[in-house]
């Protein structure tokens, strides 16, 4: 029997349909009470768990060889952790004629997240760029965004963001890095099977953030929330967000061009520099604002799947691009292997 396939045709991911499907079963059967908590640890679990085969996948060697192309990963966490900021602090003079200060607070939370792993390494490859580059830099964003997020919340949403404190990232830090820093351990004994079924690995990755999405929206709509965001509201945030995707991936890209980097370089560059993670960023939203985490991660939320919706287009089209020559960096590290 053929396999059913999601049409090529299709413009949305079957996965953007299950996001959406995850809030509107959250806005009609929102966790209360004890299922509430149950919800909650259960989310938390899974973002643990997440974390944990993450560390199991990445060869330390791997991340070692990566840190030889100092100049890419330093590029890709600029954009991330200080064009991406900038830009969202920016925004603060859109506040109050497109966006409510609680969107804007979201908005700005977005920008401060790590990159993603996943769809950065998967673009990359359908776009014939450097895949160990991406794969390196997205780990990397993780890892540091850990720690940084945190401290850039603090900094930037102050009292705003939920009541950031030590706490908070003592919290973070076991729920993400622990994990991880575990996978990594016993990587030696787990990680060829965890090599061996990417699929688990793919399906813990988009369960969990299931899981998160329905704890945070299950506690807005209990909390009220939702009834301080109109449709004009929301048509504002797209249309903001739509604009700082378009920046970031332009900038990402010839910013790349500017600094020399070559073509595989750049699309790594452009995939891991401008995309956001939803992993990371739902569990830490969810220690910094609270109750009021649902409004807080709703940008990310649409972020991430414009992201994933432009990227697919961009990354089709940069694989029939013709190839470059290859970038000095590349011809440096060619040079040293021989």
């Amino acid at each position: 029997m053929k396999r059913l396939q999601w049409p090529s045709w299709m413009p949305v991911d079957p996965y953007i349909l299950l996001l959406l499907g995850t809030v509107g079963l959250a806005a009609l059967f929102p966790a209360r009470g004890t299922a509430a908590d149950v919800a909650s640890g259960a989310s938390t679990a899974a973002i643990a768990f997440l974390f944990f085969l993450y560390g199991a996948r990445l060869s330390t060697r791997e991340a070692l060889d990566g840190l030889k192309h100092w100049r890419l990963h330093t590029t890709v966490l600029v954009c991330t952790f200080v064009v991406f900021p900038l830009l969202g602090l920016a925004a603060r003079g859109l506040v109050p004629v497109f966006l409510t200060q609680p969107l804007y607070q979201g908005l700005l939370f977005l920008t401060l997240v790590p990159s993603t792993v996943q769809s950065s390494i998967a673009f990359t490859s359908i776009a014939r760029g450097n895949v160990p580059a991406a794969i390196c830099a997205g780990s990397f964003s993780s890892l540091v965004g850990i720690v940084v997020t945190p401290l850039l919340a603090a900094a930037l949403l102050g009292a705003g963001g939920g009541g950031f404190s030590a706490h908070s990232l003592v919290e973070i830090v076991l729920q993400l890095l622990v994990p991880f820093a575990a996978g990594q351990l016993l990587r030696r004994w787990i990680g060829p099977f965890v090599a061996r079924h990417k699929k688990v690995l793919g399906l813990v990755d988009r369960g969990s953030i299931l899981l998160v999405v329905y704890t945070a929206f299950s506690e807005g709509v209990v909390q009220g929330i939702w009834h301080q965001v109109s449709p004009l509201r929301l048509g504002g945030l797209l249309v903001v967000e739509a604009v700082l995707l378009t920046v970031m991936l332009a900038l990402t890209w010839y910013g790349g061009k500017a600094l020399r980097f070559g073509r595989e370089d750049r699309i790594a560059i452009q995939f891991a520099g401008s995309k956001k993670s939803l992993a990371s960023g739902l569990p830490m939203a969810s220690v910094l604002f609270g109750a009021h985490a649902s409004l807080a991660v709703l940008p990310l939320m649409l972020f991430h799947q414009m992201q994933l919706m432009v990227c697919a287009v961009i990354a089709k089209r940069r694989a029939q691009d013709p190839l470059e020559e290859p970038s000095a960096d590349a011809e440096q590290r060619a040079s040293a292997a021989v």
